[in-house]
Order: structure tokens, then sequence, then C-alpha cells
């Protein structure tokens, strides 16, 4: 009985080591890009199928909700060389982004909408803010001396990320798409006809202005699965529209510089390891969320969730979850050997 209680206990002290949770992240993110690429295309016309918009959802939720836990044991713990309110903001804000992504897959999965803003808005906005507070403390911890060059590097990041994203926003941003003879058509063919003398026009009956629909209009109502209060919100908060994209637009491009700022300031230093994942995973947010607003400005608001690049997603959580272990094993382990010190000394 004895042993067989060791051995349980060194095998769920081996899956709950550092490794062994790094190892489950990396299995994670490999599941993740398979279920993707072997499930993500369809045929021509055909839409995803409902299990495959539940299995990115459960990838996805499933990342971030392991990085919000592992992020709320860093906060616990006061061995953090950072500092605990880093992995505060950090937590809240993977853990705002998981809240986010429950109700983005209710909206959508269960009542079958796609609104401009909703709920879930106010939560990755709360994410983005969070994760940028946390990113700050995470520099300000580390005296950031940087060179020239350097501070060059910070500025083309800078400007080219915010060029990207408002071509991404709005193709026609920069006048480089769009042509103006398909509105002088439109604008033809709306125009109203002018009446030749002698040639009577064909009456064309008006449709009723009763308020009673059609069967199947009626019954599309009555199986409409989203109940009113949330048509009701998604119609107050449309108006926001425009400035929760400028919004995304401006945190995308603030978390790239705190990112590239990340690499910069802890390039080759003792906690180096786990700061470029949390730096790499805001660099596979940014790809993910700018493939997302790229798709749906394309496709002008009817873009289905679930493409390959939105895969990023899932590494972004995966990337957070290693980032927080490796700096908790750094910690935990840098302080141990300095009491094995002095008690050698001792």
């Amino acid at each position: 009985m004895s042993s067989t209680s060791q051995q349980k206990s060194s095998l769920s002290s081996s899956l709950f080591s550092a490794q062994g949770m790094v190892i489950a992240g990396i299995v994670w993110a490999v599941l993740a890009l398979l279920f993707f690429l072997l499930f993500s295309v369809t045929v021509e016309g055909e839409e995803l199928p409902l299990w495959y918009s539940i299995g990115t959802y459960f990838f996805e939720l499933g990342a971030f909700l392991g990085a919000a836990i592992v992020c709320y044991r860093n906060w616990q713990s006061p061995q953090m060389v950072s500092g605990r309110n880093v992995w505060l903001c950090i937590g809240l804000g993977v853990f705002f982004y998981f809240i986010g992504g429950v109700l983005f897959g209710v909206w959508e999965l269960v009542w079958h909408l796609d609104p401009a803003v909703s709920i879930a808005d106010a939560f990755y906005v709360l994410s983005y803010l969070f994760l940028g507070a946390g990113m700050i403390l995470a520099v300000l911890s580390k005296r950031v001396d940087l060179e020239i060059a350097q501070w060059v590097a910070l500025v083309g990041v800078a400007v080219a990320g915010t060029a990207f994203g408002l071509w991404v926003a709005s193709p026609t941003f920069f006048g480089l798409l769009g042509s103006p003879e398909p509105v002088a058509i439109e604008q033809q063919v709306a125009a109203p006809s002018v009446p030749v003398p002698g040639v009577s026009a064909p009456k064309v009956e008006k449709p009723s202005t009763q308020t009673r629909g059609t069967p199947a209009a009626e019954s599309e109502e009555e199986t409409s699965p989203a109940p009113l209060w949330v048509e009701a919100i998604d119609s107050k908060l449309e108006p926001l529209e425009f400035g929760v994209n400028l919004f995304y637009i401006i945190g995308d491009v603030f978390l790239l510089i705190l990112a590239t700022a990340l690499i910069l300031a802890f390039w080759g230093g003792r906690f180096s390891q786990s700061w470029r994942m949390i730096a790499f995973a805001i660099f596979s947010l940014y790809i993910a969320d700018m493939y997302f607003k790229w798709s749906d400005s394309r496709l002008e608001g009817d873009y289905e969730s679930g493409g390959l690049l939105e895969v990023f997603f899932v590494f972004t959580g995966v990337l957070f979850a290693v980032g927080a272990i490796l700096e908790y094993d750094i910690s935990t382990r840098s302080r141990q050997s300095r009491r094995s010190r002095r008690t050698a000394k001792g």
C-alpha cells in the first residue's frame, strides 16, 4: 500500500511539475493545430459544422482558463521576482478574455447572433486594459536602458502595427483599394426612371403596411432562440461599434509595443525565457485578432469564426500559461537555492 501511494504521489508531482505542465501546454497547442488543419476547410458553399465550432471554443477557452489558473498561483506566491501585482493584472486579463470568449460563444452558437457590439466586448476591453497594466508593471520592474537602434525598432513596430491595423479595419483607408465606378453604377441603377410620354409605366403593387408578416417570417420569429433582452442590449450597444473597433486597434498596437519592449528589456537576463513567452503570446494575439478583423471586414460582417489562423488564439493562451509556469519555477528555485546556501554556510 505504501509503495502504491508513493507511486501515485510521485506521478502527481511529476504531472504538476513545471516540466509536466509545459509539456501539457505544448500537447494542447499541437492538438489544437491538428484540429484546425484537419477540419477548418469545407466544401465551397457549406458552413462549418457545429461540432467543429464547439471544438474551436473548447481549445481556445481551455488554454485561457489554464493560463488564468497558473497566473493566479503566481499571484498567491510571495516569491515572484517580478512582483505579485504583475501576475494579478495578467491573470485578470486572461480571465476576462476567457469570460468574453464564453459570452461570444453563447451569442454565436446558442443564440445565432452576430452583433456589432455585445456584452462580450466589455470583457475583452477589460482584458486589454489589465494585460496592458501587467506588462507595463513588468517593464517598469526592470530598468529599461535601450539603445538608439532599439528605440528605432520600437518606433518601427508602432508605425507598422498602426498602419496594418488601420488597413485591416478599413481597406480603403489609404486610398489603395476601391474605385468610384461601382458607386456611380449603383447610383444610376437606383435613380428613378423618367416617364416616357404615351407609355404608361407598369403598375407595381406596394407592399402591405400591415404588421402581419409571412408565415415563414412568423415561424422564424417564434423559433428565434435569442431572448428579447439580449437583442435589446445588442441594439443599444450598436452605436459603440466605431469606438470599440478603434479601441481594439489601439490596444493591439499598444500591446505589440509593450511585447517588443519586454523582449528588448529582458533579453539575455535570468528571467528572459518566461517573458519571451509572454511577448510571443502578445504577438500571437495580434496575428489572430488582425486575421479576424481582416476576414470580417472583407465579408462585411458575414464571417463565420473558426478559420485556420484563429488557432493563434489558442497559442496565445498556451504561451501565457507557459510564461507564468516558467516564471514560477525560476522564482521558487532561486529562493530555494539561496536558502540551501545559507543553511550550508551555517
